[in-house]
């Protein structure tokens, strides 16, 4: 007889619990999941897109209506549990429904901190958490105005893009000196900073909110210093807390967060926790990759009625962070913000003290690399603009790899070790196999080759279907079409963009949709934000932006004349040299 299993929640973690545990036996478990918002589960890292335009909620979907039927799990949508019973194995909804159990998994996550500043509970004040959030800013967005977003940390920048993508003047308020203080440290911060003030987004660090003011509906925001900005949305962004109150009405231990074993057992007999709303050897995790950790073990805990093998537990995580905003490339990981700034350089890094830099700084191309060495080994990592060694750097933070042979060669990156410079394609080729391709939805090296073998897939699409790498942000795309060719040799056939010029390497399809999504509206805002590598375009380029302009904004952007093609404004024809030629009109002749 099958056993009972009911699942509190329905977000990442539990959503990739149950795919390892169906993989493996799926009549083991009559499953139930309980899941608080009228919806199946998403993809919550692609709020951020969704926010800015660039998906719908459809893109986002991780398991739709027809996934949980086809493996019959029943879910129950817009249902929330109101209390455990562990001495009779049941838990009741707050409707009054008793459901029992032989195995009880809490995935409650966690909850959007609110500020409980004077004015908080006037309408436009939002938290950034889920779907329904983005909707109601989305909607905001819609009538203009002005934004202020409370928190310059990860969460509070997305939304900062997102709001300024969708035509809001967005303004960003931070408590601390500097952005993303808990990832950055204070030079690649500058960077970050200054890459927000190119798009137009005022950011004010250092700056204490006191008062949201107004009377029913948001009108401002008040400082501490005594200035005021004017404002009709607000959005809180500053920080998260484990959603624990279940646990703790039914007596389970709690901290910080549930507590949980390296089994992921709670103090309760057969129930488990994971995701953000845990605690696991005094930690709580907010970024994806250790929920899906979590999600592996406690899915083969759920395989059997013996403690697991060391080797299978969850002991914990090392994390990476990158921020999901286009045209921004941002990578971190480790220990690295301890108060201390680097003192040196690649050239003149001290090998005497405990705690070494090695910096990079190339102000032109707007790069920032900083390495933090601790006995030889990769302690910290911070990429600002440049970030395709990030997964090769914190892999070796991760196996805590002696780096003293590469130590002169280090800070550049992969392709220059080993005695030769690597191309690409050989340096993806190197990395081992547990090493971590897509952050996004937890998919290591072995996953994505052991896929393309298994199911002979030769097609970008068929490797994000199988595997779901690549398929949120994008940024770990040109690691999956390298591993790809290595894992295809000849039979590798990359779907070919063909750029607009040489100005740029997009193609004319996505800088379209771009457009469309981060609502440019005139020939320097593309440039700036696609990052073009000529100031003012060229003879290619220039009529083909000016084209999409007139199509996408007809009655927004004024038709620059001077960017139309040669022949259109002299009827003349402009040769490959770049000279014209002319055919006179000759009556008669």
């Amino acid at each position: 007889m099958k056993q009972r299993l009911l699942v509190i929640g329905n977000g990442m973690a539990p959503g990739r619990m149950l795919e390892h545990l169906l993989e493996a036996d799926p009549q083991r478990y009559v499953i139930q999941v309980f899941n608080a918002e009228p919806r199946v589960n998403y993809n919550r890292l692609m709020l951020s897109p969704v926010l800015s335009g660039e998906k719908d909620y459809e893109d986002i979907i991780t398991h739709d209506d027809a996934w949980y039927a086809q493996h019959n799990i029943i879910l129950h949508k817009g249902t929330r549990i109101d209390r455990i019973d562990t001495r009779l194995k049941e838990i009741t909804t707050e409707t009054g429904h008793t459901f029992h159990y032989d195995k009880l998994v809490i995935a409650t996550g966690s909850i959007p901190i609110m500020i409980p500043l004077p004015g908080h509970t006037l309408r436009g004040v939002h938290v950034y958490r889920d779907l329904d959030d983005v909707q109601h800013m989305l909607s905001i967005a819609k009538q203009g105005g002005r934004a202020v977003v409370i928190g310059g940390g990860l969460l509070g920048l997305e939304a900062a893009a997102g709001l300024k993508a969708q035509g809001m003047d967005v303004c960003v308020v931070h408590l601390c000196e500097h952005l993303m203080e808990k990832q950055l440290d204070s030079s690649a911060s500058f960077l970050l900073q200054q890459a927000f003030e190119q798009r137009g987004i005022e950011v004010r660090t250092a700056t204490n909110t006191t008062e949201i003011i107004g009377h029913e509906q948001v009108t401002g925001v008040r400082f501490a210093d005594g200035s005021e900005t004017d404002c009709v949305l607000v959005v809180m962004a500053v920080g998260i807390k484990p959603a624990t109150y279940i646990a703790e009405q039914a007596g389970i231990n709690v901290g910080r967060g549930i507590q949980v074993d390296d089994q992921m057992q709670t103090s309760a007999t057969d129930v488990y926790a994971l995701g953000e709303c845990v605690e696991h050897q005094s930690t709580c995790y907010g970024l994806v990759a250790p929920l899906y950790d979590m999600a592996k073990t406690l899915a083969k805990q759920l395989l059997t009625d013996q403690p697991l093998p060391v080797e299978a537990t969850f002991t914990g995580s090392v994390t990476a962070t990158k921020l999901k905003v286009n045209g921004i490339n941002l990578y971190s990981a480790g220990e690295f913000n301890d108060g201390t700034e680097p003192t040196n350089t690649v050239t003149t890094a001290c090998r005497t003290t405990p705690h070494e830099d090695i910096v990079l700084r190339d102000a032109v191309a707007g790069i920032y690399k900083r390495l933090i060495i601790t006995s030889n080994t990769i302690t910290g990592i911070v990429l600002y603009g440049d970030t395709d060694d990030g997964p090769w750097y914190f892999d070796l933070l991760r196996r805590k790899a002696d780096i003293t042979s590469m130590r002169d060669t280090l800070i550049f990156g992969q392709s220059y070790q080993g005695g030769a410079a690597l191309d690409p394609t050989a340096a993806v080729a190197a990395l081992p196999d547990d090493a971590e391709i897509c952050g996004c939805n937890g998919v290591c090296k072995s996953t994505i080759t052991q896929a393309i073998k298994t199911h002979s897939l030769t097609t970008l699409d068929q490797v994000r279907a199988h595997t779901k790498a690549s398929s949120s942000c994008g940024t770990c795309t040109p690691v999956v079409e390298r591993l790809m060719q290595v894992s295809l040799g000849d039979r590798y056939r990359p779907l070919t963009v063909i750029p607009v010029c040489g100005c740029t390497d997009l193609g004319h399809d996505e800088v379209r949709t771009r457009i469309r999504a981060e609502k440019l509206q005139s020939i320097p805002a593309i440039l700036q934000a696609f990052e073009w590598r000529s100031a003012c375009g060229c003879a290619k380029c220039r009529p083909a932006l000016n084209y999409y302009l007139v199509c996408e904004w007809p009655l927004l952007y004024k038709d620059d004349y001077q960017s139309r093609f040669i022949n259109e404004r002299a009827h003349a024809n402009i040769q490959k040299n770049g000279t014209y030629s002319v055919v006179p009109r000759m009556w008669g002749g």
